[in-house]
């Protein structure tokens, strides 16, 4: 198994999105001996976000790109060859201010590539990264229900819209509120864990 385990936390040691993602690969790679691990800390070592150049590079046919343009190019290419190769991807998924960290928006604006990681057919897009077990641990301040979760939806539409279809969320609530509630918050997350990968 080739397990791809993506962080994105600004709080490094302290992350509780972290300590899931942890906690998930490792219980992956009991269950799989042999398996393999590519982590890549987006904080720490975050990827360029899409800009006017990086655009006009992937408009630009392969023959007819600079080696600027090239070199911004092989950095998504990179990404996008790491989660390809992937059966299980594991992503922790903070919310910072109702949403995503922008490190991880620019993950998923890397790996989102028409032709090569989706396609427009006559019927709608059609995800192209099948096949693929994803596990995204968000945590967050405050308490979500379903239906009034902003960060949920998006994530799960990214990843839907890339083919990704199998996955599961691991949801560590509560941790701006107060140390019981914070205990409590990640406990359902570790629940969600053992049942996830019972």
């Amino acid at each position: 198994m080739n397990i791809l385990h993506i962080t994105s936390s600004l709080r490094g040691a302290e992350s509780e999105s972290s300590r899931v993602t942890n906690s998930v690969v490792a219980k992956l790679v009991a269950a799989n001996p042999g398996a393999t691990v590519v982590t890549r800390d987006l904080a720490r070592d975050p990827h360029p976000q899409l800009d006017e150049a990086a655009l006009g590079a992937l408009f630009t046919p392969a023959e007819s790109r600079t080696a600027e343009q090239a070199a911004r190019v092989a950095l998504d290419d990179a990404l996008i060859a790491q989660v390809q190769a992937a059966d299980a991807v594991v992503i922790g998924a903070p919310m910072y201010n109702f949403g995503i960290p922008v490190q991880l928006k620019a993950w998923f604006d890397a790996i989102a590539r028409a032709g090569v990681t989706f396609r427009y057919t006559e019927t709608g897009p059609e995800g192209l990264l099948k096949g693929k077990k994803v596990y995204v641990a968000t945590a967050r301040g405050g308490i979500y229900p379903a239906e009034a979760d902003p960060q949920v939806p998006f994530v799960r539409m990214l990843l839907n819209f890339l083919g990704m279809t199998d996955h599961t969320f691991i949801h560590s609530p509560a941790q701006a509120m107060g140390p019981e509630a914070s205990a409590k918050g990640r406990a359902e997350a570790d629940a969600t864990i053992e049942a996830a990968l019972a």
